[in-house]
């Protein structure tokens, strides 16, 4: 599967998307602050269970991260050990598509563009991240994995607005 597999707070993240939409790139502003990179380009991933896929990084190409104008470069010789993960499960997808190529639904500005993809019979939750100039990817990368990791705990920040307004509605009716 093409994409870049990295580990963000401690979750196996895949981005995906389009050749020279900017993967290589994220990934690289993401392992600067301080998160790791299990594959760059084609990460193994392997059903491990009925409900999970784990991803490694092909022998090969292990520490390597290629990025268009500056080549391949090894991660573990410029950050360190530290770096580097050999191997996650695959807990979300981050799609990127150019932001002039999507169509989002009016619902999308509260849930977001959230789906799930199907990845040898696993069901791996994913988010379309339309990009855009001036959009700062990496915070929003790690934006939307702290909002999976709550989403996995039963909160969902678009039904907490939708009860407050609807409480803020209910004060506003006059009684009869």
């Amino acid at each position: 599967l093409h994409g870049v597999f990295l580990d963000v707070l401690e979750m196996g993240v895949l981005i995906t998307g389009g050749s020279g939409i900017g993967k290589s790139e994220l990934a690289l502003e993401l392992i600067s602050r301080g998160h790791r990179l299990i594959a760059d380009d084609t990460p193994t991933l392997t059903r491990v269970a009925s409900t999970v896929l784990e991803g490694t990084c092909p022998p090969a190409l292990s520490d390597l991260l290629e990025v268009r104008g500056l080549g391949i470069l090894n991660i573990r010789r410029m950050f360190g050990d530290s770096a580097i993960k050999r191997n996650k499960r695959v807990r979300l997808i981050i799609h990127l598509v150019r932001l002039e190529d999507i169509a989002s639904p009016a619902e999308s500005r509260l849930r977001g563009l959230r789906d799930t993809r199907v990845i040898l019979g696993v069901g791996v939750p994913a988010i379309t991240l339309p990009i855009a100039p001036g959009r700062n990817l990496a915070v929003l990368v790690e934006c939307a994995v702290r909002d999976h990791i709550l989403r996995l705990g039963g909160y969902r920040a678009e039904q907490d607005l939708m009860a407050r307004m609807e409480k803020t509605m209910a004060r506003a009716m006059p009684c009869e």
